[in-house]
């Protein structure tokens, strides 16, 4: 589909780049058990425990910004592996601390170290041959290595003893540092005024992608607000499921467990269909068709509608994340692009649960149902406008071909 030159996306770079993926926004993923863990230990109230992991999360979000630019350049090996040793650190203390105040600062420790091997590992995503199929295959592997994660913290903490959660994260962080060495590198760029390639005539594709690499704050905003939205719809499903449709605790969580599952084929139909239908109508309907679940899950009071809402909420989320991805990776093959987004992403993610909850509280779940829409199809308008460009860039990329945006 693309006319790119980059490292084939084998056995090894996949494995790579799904460890660097699911461990950089592991935090992120496996939060609530986190959370859990935080409480029961200390004796934390909700909204502490939620400051700890609000530390977490927005350490993580600011140094995956802070870093792109450099996970754009060579040594991205050496930059994740770096975030390895500091996360590790940070597990460790959060296992070991006995005060609220150092598990804190471990947290913060932890999450600096993740967010450089989350810049890392996105901005690699773009150094590959193929962009749809390496962000297909790695949220693929991400979502299943997670589930995992999400199982076994909470049983090692509850065969092994309170806070050792921790220490199988820090286990996974020792496990990825050989798996990390097949990430591909970020190209070479001058080194001093006046060396290295001339630069792209202006109009070019290389031009678009060079200046695709400095995201714009309105895409950033963009990409941040719908995480925010899908992050914090998701945070309170399973609480309206209960109170809304009558459907049990473990019902509830059956049914996010198996869309959460069932998921995975909107990363693989995401690409098949931007192939089919060109990218900004493959975009456009899925996040019109994640608008719409996502809203029909928070208001409805029939278990069927929810259950049918939560399976093509997920999947149609899974296929934006994928396309969003690609095309990013298409518009800047150094990675920045990538791993700029993915930071604006991982900013919204921690503050989306405060938001949602905050209207959720005040203005009930039908005008939040009505909100979260229409937040969902106003964020995605930068990034459907990076599409069409993505779409442009790989038509000038392949002579004669019309870019099927």
């Amino acid at each position: 589909m693309n006319a790119r030159t980059g490292s084939a996306l084998t056995f090894g770079v996949a494995v790579a780049l799904v460890a660097g993926v699911t461990l950089g926004n592991g935090g992120a993923n496996v939060m609530p058990v986190f959370v859990d863990d935080f409480a029961t230990r200390f004796a934390l109230s909700d909204s502490a425990a939620g400051l700890v992991a609000a530390t977490q999360l927005m350490a993580t979000a600011v140094v995956t910004l802070l870093l792109a630019g450099r996970a754009a350049r060579p040594g991205r090996v050496r930059m994740a592996r770096l975030g390895l040793a500091v996360s590790c650190v940070g597990f460790l203390g959060a296992a070991a601390v006995t005060d609220p105040v150092t598990l804190v600062l471990a947290n913060l420790v932890l999450g600096a170290g993740l967010g450089a091997v989350y810049a890392a590992a996105t901005a690699a995503l773009a150094a590959t041959d193929d962009a749809d199929k390496a962000s297909a295959v790695t949220i693929c592997g991400v979502v299943g290595v997670t589930a995992l994660l999400i199982m076994g913290v909470p049983m090692a903490n509850h065969d092994l003893g309170e806070g050792t959660g921790f220490l199988l994260m820090a286990v996974c962080c020792l496990v990825a540092w050989p798996l990390l060495r097949r990430l591909p590198d970020g190209p070479a760029g001058p080194t001093e005024p006046g060396a290295g390639p001339t630069p792209p005539a202006a109009g070019s594709a290389g031009a678009r992608g060079a200046a695709a690499s400095r995201p714009s704050v309105v895409l950033l905003v963009g990409t941040g607000l719908l995480w925010a939205v899908t992050q914090g719809a998701w945070s309170y499903a399973s609480v309206l499921g209960r109170q809304h449709t009558g459907m049990s605790h473990s019902a509830v969580s059956a049914v996010l467990a198996v869309s959460s599952v069932v998921a995975l084929v909107g990363a693989v139909v995401g690409p098949v269909t931007a192939r089919h239908l060109g990218r900004m109508r493959s975009m456009a309907a899925f996040v019109m068709g994640q608008a719409v679940a996502m809203a029909i899950l928070i208001f409805t009071h029939d278990p069927v509608f929810f259950t049918v809402a939560a399976v093509l909420w997920q999947g149609c989320q899974l296929a934006v994340l994928v396309q969003m991805l690609a095309a990013a990776a298409l518009l800047d093959p150094t990675g920045r692009l990538v791993a700029s987004l993915s930071g604006a992403g991982a900013l919204g993610t921690g503050v989306g649960p405060l938001a949602v909850g905050a209207v959720l509280d005040g203005a009930g779940a039908g005008v939040l149902s009505v909100v979260l829409a229409s937040g969902t199809c106003l964020a995605s308008l930068p990034l459907l406008r990076m599409t069409v460009a993505s779409g442009e860039t790989a038509g000038a990329a392949q002579p004669g071909r019309v870019p099927a945006a």
